[in-house]
């Protein structure tokens, strides 16, 4: 079966998933208080999966249902996973079922945001439906309700900040911004400089910097986007005002997505710095000395954003 056909079958049987299951106002979910799902999204998520994401978010005022899945993927490949502590047991840290909670974290979320009916009687890590609105409980105590700072909430879930980069970057995949099943998938270039430079987080930030690998300590802002499109296979020039030249530009007022650069400056010759975007209105950059390359919004008071280019 094709791609398209697999992902319009997917479809189909996503609605009527959410059509039978009659709870939350499923279906009106989707172009209004949260996104659609992508082909990638189709594709990849089991339908009473995918249902479950849609309808555990809305519980969560400003928690996107791509990025609670982003986590079900990160944590156990939506339940798919044969690693222990998924369908039974604990793995290496004691987390367990396909959300990986440690007990502990569980018994107290659940304690305060009891799970719907339609799980386990008493509410059980392993099932999925107790475990995919306790996550979504977690992730909005954390920082993710209203959208005050989804980053933070997801750094709670998993202390290690290339784990936040990796949800942002799935959850912008499992989202579209164009309809149901619009293909909004980061390109294979786009996700192995994605990868590179969370490799590179927490290194420090120097002046003409071109990384370990070149025995410079640390990278300035150009240096990192150059390096993390090499690792992709793409050949970048070296300053921020040359890359941003080089395009091509993503047309002005569109989202960037994951793996396009974004700058700062005047577009008439004064670029001073550049981010590489990898979803959730965040960036990784070097941004300045005296600061290690981080997670950051792309947007910001003040800004001085000057567009952004997608050399993937």
């Amino acid at each position: 079966m094709g791609k398209i056909a697999a992902a319009a079958l997917a479809l189909l049987m996503l609605i009527a998933v959410l059509a039978s299951a009659g709870a939350g106002g499923l279906l009106s979910a989707f172009g209004s208080n949260g996104t659609e799902p992508s082909r990638a999204a189709l594709a990849d998520i089991p339908s009473g999966y995918l249902a479950l994401y849609v309808d555990a978010a809305t519980t969560c005022p400003g928690l996107d249902w791509s990025v609670l899945a982003a986590v079900g993927k990160a944590e156990s490949d939506h339940g798919r996973s044969t690693l222990p502590g998924v369908t039974d047991g604990a793995n290496y840290a004691g987390a367990r079922g396909p959300m990986q909670f440690l007990p502990s974290t569980f018994q107290s979320v659940v304690a305060k945001h009891p799970p719907p009916k339609g799980g386990a009687t008493p509410p059980s890590p392993y099932n999925a439906h107790d475990a995919i609105y306790t996550a979504a409980a977690y992730l909005c105590d954390s920082g993710a309700r209203d959208g005050h700072n989804v980053p933070d909430a997801i750094y709670a879930y998993n202390h290690a900040d290339w784990y936040v980069s990796k949800i942002l970057t799935q959850a912008q995949a499992y989202a579209s911004g164009a309809g149901f099943g619009a293909d909004t998938a980061p390109t294979a270039a786009a996700l192995q400089a994605i990868n590179y430079a969370q490799g590179q987080l927490g290194l420090p930030y120097e002046w003409g910097g071109n990384g370990p690998g070149t025995g410079d300590t640390g990278f300035d802002c150009s240096g990192l986007t150059k390096a993390a499109y090499t690792a992709a296979g793409i050949t970048l020039p070296r300053t921020a005002q040359e890359q941003f030249d080089a395009g091509p530009r993503v047309p002005t007022g569109q989202q960037p997505k994951p793996g396009d650069l974004v700058f700062y400056g005047s577009p008439n010759g004064s670029i001073h710095h550049v981010g590489l975007y990898i979803g959730g209105g965040q960036m990784i950059d070097a941004p300045r000395p005296g600061k290690p390359i981080r997670i950051e919004p792309y947007r910001y008071q003040g800004d001085d954003y000057a567009g952004a280019t997608r050399p993937a």
